[in-house]
């Protein structure tokens, strides 16, 4: 009884801290944001363009949000069926002696720094994308996403890319240890009533699976969102508002943190604290929503919450 006592006064100490830092890091974002609010003389949420340390000061997020909701959503719808695809493969079809090795060269993609990536992306990527992008521009023009003016380079495209590589392995490595969990009673039921393997995974396997595939798609989206360096170094940064992905341009809220905080003056380093704040709230929001969806299948099972 000590014992357990003495457990749970850890833990809830561990839970109080962790509330303690993230009230920490909103009230550091606030007190350090509002300033420069107060001096912006354009909406700070529908203005496009940047320049907090003019006089007067008017910037606004409406490009950067755009950019970051753009190259985000754009990551995890490429990397999502990817990874899900590679977790059911190394689950349900290799045999072990491939999908352990396999899985651990996916897992070993996590580990590689963001810098690289981005180095990658710069140097590599973006140049073999160039005919992708004219043959996509050519052939799907009338969607106005992939309208272009014939110039390609250092795109949103791009920087999808680069990020759905590096959220991959995370969705892969989640998605890979949910779908092991599936009772091997549901599994023997599905073959005992004559279902294929595919029949089998769609209705044992995956529905299974549901909430912590949405755990990982929202992991996925959270690292995206959140990605500095590897965007960065392949986004040809403007503060334009555009849908297409094809041309060069575009910019993310934390990409111009990187780029602006070295030459920010007093209310630049404010503005640029301001937009943290916002990346702070969309991350918060994404992960209340996937979380409102996980206890909503859990309910509906029947399971413990």
């Amino acid at each position: 009884m000590r014992g357990d006592r003495a457990f749970r006064l850890v833990v809830t100490a561990a839970g109080i801290v962790v509330l303690m830092i993230l009230a920490a890091i909103t009230i550091f974002l606030i007190v350090e944001a509002v300033p420069a609010l107060r001096a912006d003389r354009a909406n700070f949420l529908t203005e496009r363009h940047w320049s907090p340390d003019e006089n007067p000061p008017r910037f606004g997020i409406a490009a950067l949000a755009l950019g970051t909701l753009m190259t985000s959503v754009l990551a995890l719808l490429i990397a999502l069926p990817v990874s899900v695809g590679t977790a059911l493969f190394l689950t349900q079809y290799a045999p072990r002696r491939v999908s352990v090795p396999l899985g651990y060269l996916v897992d070993l993609l996590a580990a590689v720094p963001s810098v690289v990536y981005g180095l990658w992306g710069l140097i590599v990527l973006v140049p073999h994308l160039i005919p992708l992008s004219a043959f996509l521009a050519d052939h799907l023009g009338f969607i106005p996403v992939f309208a272009s003016n014939q110039t390609y380079g250092r795109s949103v495209f791009a920087a999808s890319l680069v990020l759905s590589v590096m959220v991959l392995p995370i969705i892969a490595a989640i998605s890979r240890e949910v779908f092991l969990t599936t009772p091997v009673e549901q599994v023997e039921a599905a073959y005992a009533l004559g279902a294929t393997r595919w029949e089998m995974i769609r209705t044992a396997v995956l529905p299974h699976g549901r909430p912590g595939l949405v755990s990982a798609a929202v992991l996925g989206l959270g690292r995206a969102l959140g990605e500095t360096i590897a965007v960065a170094l392949v986004l040809s940064a403007n503060f334009d508002i555009s849908v297409h992905i094809l041309t060069p341009g575009g910019n993310t809220i934390a990409a111009n943190i990187a780029n602006a905080f070295g030459d920010a003056g007093t209310i630049g380093r404010g503005a640029l604290i301001a937009s943290g704040l916002v990346l702070f709230a969309f991350t918060l929001v994404v992960n209340l929503l996937a979380r409102a969806v996980i206890v909503r299948h859990r309910n509906t099972l029947g399971a413990p919450r």
